[in-house]
């Protein structure tokens, strides 16, 4: 791969309300893709934040073009409680972000 070559930029967000449920979710979710790190490589977390405006945890990545993000999604799934995923809009600026809420 070209080093100046740009990956997709991809948000992963989880709500307050589901990190307040389930407060060990945050840790579990970072580990996850410290695993996923080492298992694909392309795959690099370039930031973990905790937005105060909207309360919500962030973790920018960069994806590569082979990664199918419903695919890391779902093996994330496996392993934290019950959520649903909100996928990007359609007219949404980049980053796309996908927002793990709680199961309704």
């Amino acid at each position: 791969m070209d080093s100046d070559e740009t990956l997709p930029l991809v948000e992963l967000r989880v709500t307050q309300g589901y990190s307040q449920a389930n407060p060990w979710v945050i840790q579990a979710i970072s580990g996850f893709l410290s695993a996923y790190f080492m298992e694909y490589p392309g795959f690099r977390v370039l930031r973990h934040a905790d937005e105060a405006a909207s309360g919500m945890h962030v973790w920018t990545c960069e994806i590569p073009t082979s990664l199918k993000v419903p695919r890391l999604l779902k093996r994330l799934q496996a392993d934290i409680p019950p959520s649903t995923v909100t996928p990007p809009s359609e007219t949404a600026p980049s980053p796309a972000q996908y927002i793990i809420d709680t199961a309704i």
